[in-house]
């Protein structure tokens, strides 16, 4: 018997039935109009196939009941005819609207109760049916759920399958892979659709496949560069085991290269066809990440012909998969150290643009990056650099004490330009000097306002990103943001021991971490740092007592004098002027904007 035929002989049987479900049943079953169209459901969704005439036909009164329940609740919600007349309006252009959006509809089983789904261009909704069969009880809307599919990253057949079979099998429903935020984290979550119809399975599964793909933004071949060498040489487990099988599920295609030495990444930034790739991936520390950045700059100027004092943004995005010690820019854009939070954000095509900062010296560029430390945080670098053979952490550990036990300022000059939006802290009375200096920006030629301060410092930071990390979860410059177009500086006048262990502390702190006398911040667009003096030299040994600074001190000018700078984790030696740039959204990385970052551990060294 056809399903005509079956609903021609069942079409009076309704009208029966609707006496034991009251008079809303009564009342829907006069509709004959309405049981074509819902049966007609129940057979696109592929319910009837297990269902007994009895089943069937009760399952097609329930949903004219549902139906009717629903829209005498939407009714009932105004008190005065105007308003009825006026929620009557709105609820009908929000059919209406709902009727265009809706691309699918149908039933599934979400645990052990099945569900009205709905499938528009944007989200997938369901409502559990309550009850599932008229008899019963009275029928009513469930509760009910809501799923983004710009959360979704991939959607597959769950099938049946017998130990030892590799395809094929009966098919179940669906799968729908997706990110849930937990704080800055993302998890991977998966929502299953079970429905036993082949067709309707598929029907669905190609829909969602192509409105995911119609989605725009999301990478589907990438460039992934790993660093074997980072950290506890770690990088290589990490990405098999935790980022390669999302790349996988959500059909990513990947070109990996293991890069064997240092300047690796660099040269392969020269010579590949970066425009055959939707990204850049890197699977390393903050190293790597620095050298892959300079490299992508420098590779968009060569391209577009820009002078590098005046540098393009680059178009194409960067994923940073955090492998090593601290992961500094990876917690900036991620807020938290987990390869599964990268990738997924890689997946999903979130993308930012970045500020960056290039550094100078003597008219020469050095490199691009994003923060840099002189003073303390060069000098503890410098010696943990010496001690590669260490654990990271009892290497990081050991450099700060061993720098705090030798602890001394430096003579030098600071010189910046105050960013227009910004609100500076008040100046400490130091010596201060306005010059005028001309940049030139693209086509507009700019008067730079520079104040030049001079003294002694125990360290002096230049950072265009927070600096995030879980000892800092407020990063080591909280007053700045991913994409400002500013720096903050942050210069630490020479104080006593103690008050500066006060202020290292400080940093791992909800609050108040520049809240000291001797530290100043200010939003900054440009920086220079002269050395006027070095106490000692690099060459002298670490096991040499310290001598008194008023018969060490040494020209900045002398051979042997060069000074150790932090830049974005790596050790750089200058002798000379540092000229410091910042150029606004220079960059795009995939991530997030966050206010804070994961604190997981906390600094014992202090």
């Amino acid at each position: 018997m056809c399903v005509e035929q079956y609903l021609r002989r069942e079409q009076c049987i309704l009208s029966d039935r609707g006496d034991k479900l009251g008079g809303s049943a009564q009342c829907a079953c006069d509709s004959p109009e309405r049981a074509p169209q819902l049966l007609n459901l129940l057979v696109l969704s592929g319910c009837h196939g297990d269902m007994t005439p009895e089943v069937l036909r009760e399952r097609v009164c329930l949903f004219m009941v549902l139906e009717l329940n629903m829209s005498d609740t939407e009714g009932s919600r105004s008190s005065t005819p105007q308003d009825q007349g006026a929620a009557g309006a709105a609820v009908k252009g929000q059919r209406e609207e709902l009727s265009e959006a809706v691309v699918l509809r149908g039933i599934f089983r979400l645990g052990k109760k099945s569900h009205d789904v709905l499938l528009t261009r944007t989200c997938v909704s369901w409502t559990s049916i309550t009850p599932e069969h008229p008899t019963a009880g009275e029928a009513s809307v469930g509760p009910s759920g809501r799923l983004l599919l710009r959360d979704v990253f991939a959607v597959k057949v769950k099938r049946r399958r017998c130990v030892g079979q590799s395809s094929g099998g009966a098919v179940l429903g669906l799968a729908l892979f997706w990110a849930r935020h937990h704080g800055p984290r993302l998890k991977e979550e998966t929502l299953q659709l079970l429905n036993a119809s082949s067709e309707h399975t598929q029907l669905w599964y190609n829909t969602i496949k192509d409105l995911l793909r119609d989605l725009g933004g999301r990478p589907s071949f990438l460039k992934v560069l790993i660093n074997p060498s980072s950290h506890r040489k770690e990088a290589v487990h990490v990405y098999r085991e935790h980022v390669a099988p999302l790349f996988k599920m959500a059909a990513v295609q990947t070109d990996i290269t293991v890069t064997e030495k240092e300047g690796h990444t660099l040269s392969l930034m020269k010579e590949c066809k970066l425009d055959q790739y939707d990204g850049v991936v890197v699977v390393g520390g903050d190293g790597s990440v620095a050298e892959l950045c300079h490299g992508l700059v420098l590779r968009t100027q060569l391209d577009t012909g820009s002078a590098l004092e005046n540098p393009r943004t680059v178009s194409l995005p960067l994923g940073i998969i955090p492998a090593g010690s601290t992961d500094i820019v990876s917690c900036s854009v991620h807020g938290v150290r987990d390869p599964v939070t990268a990738a997924l954000h890689i997946i999903l095509g979130h993308v930012l643009l970045v500020d960056m900062c290039s550094f100078w010296s003597l008219g020469q560029l050095v490199r691009y990056g994003f923060s840099s430390m002189f003073g303390f945080g060069g000098r503890s670098l410098a010696c943990a650099e010496k001690r590669r053979w260490m654990p990271s952490s009892q290497r990081r550990d050991y450099a700060v004490v061993k720098t705090l036990a030798r602890l001394r300022a430096e003579d030098c000059e600071v010189s910046y330009v105050e960013a227009r939006t910004s609100s500076p802290e008040p100046l400490s009375d130091k010596t201060q000097d306005c010059d005028q200096d001309s940049h030139h920006t693209g086509s507009e030629e700019e008067a730079e306002s520079w104040t030049t301060n001079q003294g002694l410092y125990l360290n002096i930071s230049v950072m265009s990103i927070p600096g995030l990390s879980p000892h800092t979860p407020r990063g080591l410059a909280p007053n700045t943001r991913l994409a400002n177009g500013s720096a903050a500086l942050i210069s630490v006048s020479n104080t006593s021991r103690t008050q500066f262990i006060k202020h290292l502390k400080r940093l791992g702190a909800p609050t108040g971490q520049l809240d000291f006398p001797f530290v100043e911040s200010h939003a900054v667009t440009a920086v220079k740092i002269q050395p006027r003096a070095v106490i000692g030299s690099e060459e002298e040994s670490e096991e040499e007592p310290i001598q008194s600074e008023s018969s060490t001190f040494t020209t900045a000018q002398s051979q042997k004098s060069t000074f150790p700078w932090n830049i974005d984790g790596e050790l750089v030696h200058l002798r000379h002027e540092v000229l410091i740039r910042v150029h606004p959204r220079l960059i795009s990385l995939f991530g997030q904007q966050v206010e804070q970052a994961e604190s997981s551990v906390s600094c014992g060294c202090i």
